[in-house]
């Protein structure tokens, strides 16, 4: 595969793991409100297998999408996994019966977390595990998450996690479990009209950290979508496209994980990798950041 198909190659740094940087995420894969088997399952199998053959390598999941069904279907889909796939899963949630999120962050939780994600997924070792910090809203907000990064690194030391990450936190708390341990990859929310971590990306970059936002495509208004409207035109691709456009062209460490639950529209998402963005078309789109501030 071309070298530069899927928006290149990210080395997760001191380690041997590569991805390309445009993968998918597994969310989208669940029932209604990430709840329960999907409608279609074997449309959920082809679009894994699509992405595959299509070259991505970096999938994104967690054992409380469903609960258990997403990795339920990849292990369908995709096991015996195919050398080079790298299977990200994260850590800090349960689903109980009433479909709600709730924090599962004790010792016992995060253990037995790693051993559903293992058994689901069909893994003897768990490629990069997040830890995600459940909060009231979408950004991240202050705390100690000492005692849960030690709880992984713990488990990292056990053979059971490779790698550790982290999602939906501040600059501190990264500092903090890097106290702790090493940290490969953050997920925060970002996308071009929510850019409040755009110092961090920078940060995280200079220190071959990956990036990963999630709501890439979300949070526009609708003076700020006739804006990507009239790029896309001009452009001839879909206005989601070139928000993803950006993103990759935003900085070398960031990596893409939309998601779909139709091949149609994972074509289209794998699409945006190839889109050139130029100078001024780049200054125009982050000026979508400057009036979403203002505003």
């Amino acid at each position: 595969m071309d070298e530069s198909a899927l928006g290149g190659r990210f080395a997760f740094a001191g380690t041997s793991l590569v991805v390309r940087r445009m993968g998918y995420g597994a969310m989208q894969l669940a029932g209604p409100g990430v709840w329960g088997p999907p409608k279609d399952p074997d449309g959920a199998v082809a679009v894994l297998r699509e992405a595959v053959s299509a070259g991505v390598n970096h999938i994104d999941t967690s054992d409380f999408y469903g609960p258990h069904v997403t990795n339920q279907i990849i292990k369908r889909a995709l096991h015996p996994y195919p050398a080079g796939l790298v299977i990200v899963t994260k850590l800090g949630a349960r689903r109980p019966p009433d479909r709600s999120w709730q924090p599962a962050v004790s010792a016992g939780d995060l253990a037995a977390g790693v051993q559903d994600n293992l058994r689901n997924l069909g893994l003897d070792a768990l490629d990069i595990v997040n830890y995600r910090v459940m909060g009231s809203g979408h950004g991240p907000e202050e705390g100690s998450i000492a005692a849960q990064v030690t709880v992984l690194a713990d488990l990292r030391r056990k053979g059971l996690i490779g790698q550790i990450g982290l999602s939906n936190v501040t600059a501190a708390q990264i500092a903090e479990a890097q106290g702790i341990t090493d940290i490969v990859c953050v997920q925060n929310y970002y996308n071009l009209a929510h850019r409040s971590d755009d110092a961090l990306i920078s940060a995280l970059a200079r220190q071959g950290i990956a990036y990963v936002p999630f709501f890439p495509l979300g949070g526009f208004t609708p003076l700020q979508s006739s804006t990507l409207s009239a790029v896309a035109d001009r452009l001839g691709a879909r206005p989601m496209q070139v928000a993803l456009a950006w993103l990759l062209h935003r900085s070398p460490n960031i990596l893409l994980i939309p998601g779909t639950s139709s091949v149609a529209h994972l074509r289209e998402n794998l699409a945006a990798a190839q889109l050139k963005l130029s100078p001024p078309t780049l200054a125009e789109l982050d000026g979508i950041a400057t009036g979403a501030a203002g505003h």
